[in-house]
């Protein structure tokens, strides 16, 4: 049986599913529409699209979006990216038709009624406060405001108190008329069943939608010279974030990259910025590295916080890790080691069929495939000590800063 299933209904959507033998099925719809493809006067409308799903359809209300499947025990949710929006489902297998109907209804259906819209943003502006309450999330925004100022990239996804309150039902409308076209979606899916079971359930509910081809085109990013911003933001800590442009999704140098950035900051303790940071030297109790991977382009940031007296030394700390990185190839032994750690981390994430079901559903949205896990380990055995010193010395070169102390 092979690895996955890839289908493509008469309107242009795209559905890939991969049969287990789990008795829970997920199920999800990502659509390559995000931040990125709002004009200058829809900041933040992608991600109130995404909220607006869930107050009421031609069919439902909003109480009734939000019971269908939790009454089943069942889990409906959304979130959205800079380059796409996810609508996704968990439910027992024996309600998997079910979930497929809902996911049409509300990306379809949705009628987006005024009353709803205007107490759900409340609810959005609540969540914006939320997060510039927390200057570990606020920071990584804000680098990247940074990083692709004067890009459709440059600005962050919950946008603003103002122009929320901008705007309506119609304003939605404009915007998925424009942006959310089948050839931009991709309906994704796992579960005890056979492909040809997702794929009917698929036609039915998802196959009378009316196909359509995006027009507009998104603007690449342009370069942007190396900055050094140190703002005060009056918190408890020092938060910095260390970092530049990085490879895109689809530039095969991605894998050696993420490699680099797993040995520097990935979640295990041994990783080279948490043993220097927080093991030898207890300057630092939170330090990561991380790598997102855009169409045209990428971003990569070593974040850390620390005692306002500290955070010198942690920089200059990571900026010796950096130029060793760069300079001096890893041994065969410590190459040998990052490899294994890296393919272990992918298969136990793996293990997870949401995550397997949105990651798959997200390559084929970007790269029309996606490699079965072992091409993908094979491809992470073949990679050579040069190839993570050049990807190293290419990203981490001209390091970009911004600190909030």
């Amino acid at each position: 049986m092979t690895e996955f299933t890839t289908y493509t209904l008469p309107n242009g959507i795209r559905g890939i599913h991969r049969q287990t033998k789990s008795v829970v099925a997920h199920c999800a719809l990502i659509i390559g529409a995000g931040t990125r493809d709002e004009q200058p006067d829809e900041y933040g409308l992608a991600h109130f699209t995404e909220h607006a799903f869930f107050k009421g359809t031609a069919r439902r209300r909003a109480w009734q979006v939000n019971c269908r499947l939790e009454n089943l025990g069942g889990e409906l949710n959304a979130f959205t990216t800079k380059e796409d929006t996810t609508v996704h489902a968990t439910v027992l297998r024996g309600d998997f038709r079910k979930a497929v109907e809902l996911l049409a209804d509300v990306v379809f259906r949705s009628t987006f009624p005024e009353r709803e819209l205007e107490r759900e943003k409340e609810v959005i502006l609540d969540e914006i406060n939320t997060y510039k309450d927390s200057p570990a999330e606020a920071i990584y925004d804000r680098f990247e405001e940074l990083l692709f100022a004067g890009s459709e990239l440059g600005h962050d996804i919950l946008g603003t108190r103002a122009a929320l309150q901008r705007y309506t039902g119609d304003s939605i409308r404009r915007f998925t008329a424009r942006t959310h076209t089948t050839d931009q979606i991709v309906f994704s899916s796992i579960g005890s069943f056979p492909a040809r079971a997702a794929e009917e359930a698929a036609l039915r509910y998802l196959g009378d939608a009316a196909p359509r081809t995006r027009a507009c085109e998104r603007v690449r990013t342009v370069p942007a010279a190396p900055f050094d911003r140190r703002l005060s933001k009056h918190t408890h800590q020092t938060h910095c974030l260390i970092g530049g442009r990085a490879y895109d999704l689809a530039d095969e140098r991605r894998l050696p990259l993420s490699l680099v950035v797993n040995i520097l900051g990935g979640p295990s303790a041994n990783s080279l910025l948490n043993v220097e940071l927080r093991e030898k030297h207890g300057l630092s109790y939170n330090i990561e590295a991380s790598y997102t991977p855009y169409s045209d382009t990428g971003c990569v940031g070593i974040y850390f916080s620390s005692e306002h007296d500290h955070a010198e030394a942690c920089i200059e700390l990571i900026r010796k890790q950096l130029d060793r990185l760069r300079r001096e190839p890893l041994t065969a032994r410590r190459l040998a080691m990052a490899k294994r750690q890296f393919i272990a981390q992918l298969a136990i994430s793996n293990e997870s069929n949401e995550n397997y079901m949105l990651g798959a559903g997200k390559s084929l949205l970007v790269h029309d495939g996606l490699d079965t896990m072992e091409e993908l380990y094979a491809k992470v055995e073949a990679l050579t000590a040069n190839d993570l010193a050049a990807a190293a010395e290419e990203v981490f070169a001209e390091p970009s800063l911004l600190m909030y102390k």
